[in-house]
């Protein structure tokens, strides 16, 4: 939260990092390097770095945010990667439009949806590689983007280079690193990392109760409203009496963010807070408010978001067995005295 506590936009040496597999390239010969464009399209591509460089650049504020961020805090507990809330990060990208790319090489009448693939390899021959897909008319969206540079340096090897997937408001796993290869399909993929796995209860909220089965799913895709409160720690010591000045980041999922407000008696009554600069509606964005003084004793906090399309967090806690868009407010407790 310290991090998060500086800005909105995260340093490229403090943004997390995540792989499927653990065969990852420890350098790339860029002058050597080609992105592939290829499948149910007019004409094959294979670019090099210099060609892509020379398309039209465009720039996005976007959060990245693992699927399974803050998965260590679920109850009951639930299997995989232990996240608290640091498996985020907000940047500036720049790089070329997807649709760009696509319309060079020409895509064909019937195409359904569009696969990406990168440098990163199974550990054992029948794992099967990570690969993932958006259907065609997402992908040719214009903001769906393959990124080059992050907060205005080359892209880094651990987060990506050379060239990294960019999808908006959607969380990252979808954000295909060391993209190498764009296959265009006549139809549904129907591999292990879209018909198998990053799949969510097909429930408001992708939510379940622990003991339910039988339900439906479908793959993760668009983030939900999330605020966190960034300048108090989990049970810090505050003054009692004395006013409280709380301040935080939150983003509005695939969307902006309309309201931040800010609970101090477990959600019977609310403060707004002052939004702080937009910097896009995919990007994180800053809160601030003072609360009246709180008396001696544990103080419960809560920042709850609502955005652009008028979605708010809840107040219950969402739950799914693979720990996934983790979305309920998120409380801090701390001691006034």
């Amino acid at each position: 939260m310290e991090v998060f506590d500086q800005g909105v936009f995260t340093p490229n040496d403090r943004f997390f990092v995540r792989w499927h597999w653990a065969e990852i390239p420890t350098e790339i010969d860029a002058a050597a390097f080609r992105l592939r464009v290829r499948g149910h399209v007019e004409r094959e591509l294979s670019l090099s770095l210099d060609e892509i460089g020379r398309l039209p650049h465009v720039e996005i504020a976007a959060v990245n945010q693992c699927s399974g961020n803050s998965r260590g805090l679920f109850e009951p507990r639930v299997p995989g990667a232990q996240w608290a809330h640091g498996s985020m990060g907000n940047a500036r990208w720049m790089g070329v439009r997807l649709k760009d790319l696509l319309d060079r090489a020409g895509v064909r009448p019937g195409a359904v949806q569009v696969r990406f693939d990168g440098l990163d390899a199974p550990v054992v021959p029948e794992a099967p590689d990570f690969r993932k897909s958006l259907n065609i008319d997402h992908a040719r969206d214009g903001e769906v983007m393959v990124a080059f540079a992050m907060n205005g340096e080359q892209l880094p090897l651990l987060n990506g280079f050379p060239l990294r997937l960019l999808v908006p408001g959607w969380y990252s796993t979808y954000w295909v690193k060391m993209l190498s290869d764009i296959e265009v399909l006549a139809y549904p993929d129907g591999q292990f990392w879209m018909k198998v796995a990053y799949r969510i209860p097909n429930t408001p909220g992708g939510s379940v109760r622990p003991s339910e089965i039988g339900y439906q799913t479908m793959p993760i895709s668009r983030m939900v409203p999330r605020a966190f409160l960034t300048n108090l720690a989990p049970n810090a010591v505050v003054k009692a009496g004395a006013p409280l000045p709380l301040r935080g980041i939150a983003l509005g999922g695939d969307c902006g963010v309309k309201a931040i407000t800010v609970s101090s008696d477990g959600g019977r009554t609310w403060l707004p807070t002052r939004l702080g600069s937009d910097e896009g509606r995919y990007s994180f964005r800053r809160f601030d408010v003072v609360l009246p003084a709180p008396r001696a004793g544990q103080v419960s906090l809560i920042a709850r978001c609502t955005n652009a399309q008028d979605v708010t967090q809840p107040l219950e806690q969402t739950w799914n067995p693979n720990g996934f868009m983790r979305g309920g407010v998120e409380t801090v407790s701390v001691t006034a005295a």
